[in-house]
């Protein structure tokens, strides 16, 4: 094979998205509950060996002790990951609080679930090896991973290809699990292969180029490559259990399958792997209390692969509690009074920052900076592919779009909802991002209500009723619900109702619909919508790994699902888009297949100018000044932190190395 190793991937922005300096700000609270921290373990200058610091906590050393677990240097691998802390060295004990509002998986994988296979810098420019290093052939097709050796699940049997070769060959590629197979493991609509070289060494093999394969092993799509544990997996697997369906009916489950979900068969992004506490991970901590109610404890894994510079085994922090606290104001009375580090982003919206920054003091708190790579709050997206042809020849009109766009007054919106923070804008990269085109950013954004009547004269509906709203062909009032999935962003009803006054005084009738979570995703997937508010995302150098907001592609096409439907499946299903849409279908086909970054680039950007041209949605505001909090006690806590849909934060900025300051 020619080609190279790769532990770094080119840099992704064109300047350092942090400014070169990870500044640490205290955080961990006055409610935070401090453990033993006294020195005891293995001591010395690598993992198990010489020196005065504890190489390992004062718990495990205990279990040592009297036999309960084996020695350090039995549990770490040959080489361990050596993980560089934010700010200094930690110590051993304390506890991570924090909370999140909805008692799904995901929100607990972005704090405590994120190991892949390679994962996100700190700082979000690019991405490195985590627990395998990789080679790439010269024309992109053929991947060979090299793991860590002697990583060990957290019940301390061994992590191997035999584990990653279950999941591709028995979940992924197993039509009753995945009726489905997975978009990131193709190219070109077509499945690569996997082949277990050795107990270290795999490698999967595409049809076509996939140039982002690896930036994919970084993503939480690939997270059950390396989340489910071969040895105890099999038992719920037919291939392996010739049982397993009587089994899964006497448990009360409907099938096999349904049972091995159950399981956490999924891996770290399910809501199941936490409520599992038999389920081997290869994460910082594992669950003792389950997330069965309304709060989760992890405790340390004492197989833990990972260690900081003077070799003494991560992580700190002996515990962490999640607690699922949905009232709103509950979870901001509990974070002024300095009982969560880091906590659910639902509440830290601009509104609440002057309630936060009142109480730091009383709750022994500071604010962190949050560097997003979303672009835009308030989206007005219209279904281009509604089912009633009638709608969707209103949405499809460019100048009826762009009518709704000048008729809203963006800057009295900035002003009243995100407290006069960001500046008009459309769904377009943001202006840091190597792909900024202003144009696409700013056009349509001046607020005119005389341009927007004419614009939506021009779209042809001019006839009015009684009241001054525009009438469709058929006689009907143009009316668009638009939806938003209830307790999301408390931003979306607030700007819903302004922006609904204002498309009335250009004569179209918008209605607010909020609707469980659920049934709005349900509703979307389905073409059911007329329109939705959403947040645009991926707007740094993540816009061309997850462009679904510039070109019909992936999940987050919410304007246009059938055609995005249609190029996932290679026209299997969906419906045929226009000529322009393919041809950016066509642009990104070749991005896929190309290794050269500045090629990459060039592509993209033509992307844009589609895009530009196409205006598929309505932008309102670029987000700016978002933030979060962490307790004065808690150390190694990044600041500003990334955030964005590919980078679930805070994970990537390693917990693993929080530490509660004496």
């Amino acid at each position: 094979m020619s080609g190279h190793r790769s532990e770094r991937l080119n840099p992704l922005t064109r300047r350092t998205l942090l400014g070169g300096a990870a500044t640490l700000l205290a955080t961990a609270a006055s409610g935070c509950e401090l453990l033993d921290t006294s020195p005891a373990g293995e001591t010395g200058s690598g993992p198990g060996g010489g020196g005065n610091r504890p190489k390992e906590a004062p718990e495990l050393a205990r279990l040592v002790k009297s036999g309960d677990l084996p020695p350090l240097r039995q549990r770490l691998p040959r080489e361990p990951l050596v993980v560089e802390p934010v700010s200094e060295v930690g110590h051993y004990g304390g506890e991570w609080r924090t909370f999140i509002q909805n008692p799904g998986g995901g929100e607990v994988y972005e704090n405590i679930g994120y190991e892949t296979l390679a994962r996100w810098t700190r700082d979000f420019s690019d991405i490195e090896a985590n627990i395998a290093t990789w080679d790439t052939s010269e024309d992109g097709t053929e991947y060979t991973l090299h793991l860590r050796q002697g990583i060990k699940w957290s019940d301390g049997e061994p992590f191997t290809t035999a584990d990653i070769a279950f999941v591709f060959d028995d979940v992924i590629s197993n039509e009753v699990l995945f009726p489905v197979f997975p978009e990131w493991l193709s190219a070109r609509g077509e499945p690569g292969t996997f082949e277990a070289v050795d107990e270290y060494t795999c490698r999967f093999t595409f049809p076509a180029p996939h140039a982002f394969f690896p930036y994919w092993l970084a993503r939480a799509e690939s997270a059950i490559l390396c989340g489910v544990a071969r040895h105890y997996f099999e038992q719920f697997h037919p291939k392996y259990n010739d049982d397993v369906e009587a089994e899964a009916k006497r448990e009360k489950f409907a099938d096999w399958n349904s049972r091995y979900w159950a399981m956490g068969g999924g891996g770290p992004g399910g809501l199941e792997c936490w409520q599992n506490p038999d389920m081997p991970v290869l994460l910082p901590w594992m669950v003792d209390t389950p997330l069965l109610g309304n709060r989760l404890v992890a405790r340390r894994n004492p197989y833990y692969w990972k260690t900081d510079p003077e070799g003494s085994q991560l992580p700190y922090l002996d515990r962490v509690t999640i607690e699922v606290v949905q009232s709103a104001e509950t979870a901001v009375l509990r974070t002024t009074q300095g009982e969560f580090t880091l906590p659910s982003t639902d509440v830290l919206t601009p509104t609440n920052k002057p309630v936060f920054a009142r109480s730091r003091a009383g709750g022994d708190y500071e604010f962190v900076d949050q560097m997003t790579s979303d672009v835009n709050n308030g989206v007005m997206v219209l279904n281009l592919t509604h089912k009633d042809p009638v709608l969707r020849e209103v949405f499809r009109n460019r100048d009826f779009r762009i009518g709704l766009s000048h008729a809203i007054n963006r800057q009295e919106l900035i002003d009243a909802v995100y407290q006069r923070q960001g500046e008009p804008y459309q769904s377009a990269p943001r202006p840091e991002s190597d792909y900024y085109d202003e144009q696409l950013a700013k056009q349509y954004t001046e607020f005119d209500v005389a341009l927007a009547n004419e614009h939506l004269d021009r779209s042809g509906y001019t006839d009015r009723d009684d009241d001054g709203y525009r009438l469709l062909p058929d006689g009907r009032r143009i009316r668009i619900n638009v939806e938003m999935p209830s307790g999301f962003d408390p931003t979306y009803p607030v700007a819903s109702e302004l922006i609904r006054d204002y498309w009335a005084e250009v004569g179209v009738d918008l209605r607010i619909k909020n609707e469980g979570s659920a049934l709005f995703w349900e509703r979307l997937f389905a073409n059911e919508h007329d329109a939705v508010i959403y947040t645009a995302e991926s707007g740094l150098r993540d816009a061309i790994l997850d462009p679904g907001w510039f070109f019909p592609v992936g999940g987050r096409c919410y304007y246009a699902r059938s055609w995005a439907d249609w190029y996932g499946t290679r026209g299997e299903s969906g419906e045929r888009p226009p000529e322009a849409v393919r041809q950016q279908m066509e642009i990104y086909d070749e991005i896929n297949a190309t290794m050269d970054v500045d090629r990459q680039r060039e592509l993209f950007m033509e992307i844009l100018g589609i895009s530009r041209e196409q205006f598929y949605v309505i932008g309102t505001a670029l987000i700016e000044g978002r933030y979060s909090i962490v307790q004065n006690r808690m150390g190694n806590v990044l600041n500003p932190i990334p955030e964005g849909s590919l980078y679930p934060d805070p994970a990537p900025i390693g917990p693993e190395q929080f530490y509660v300051r004496s």
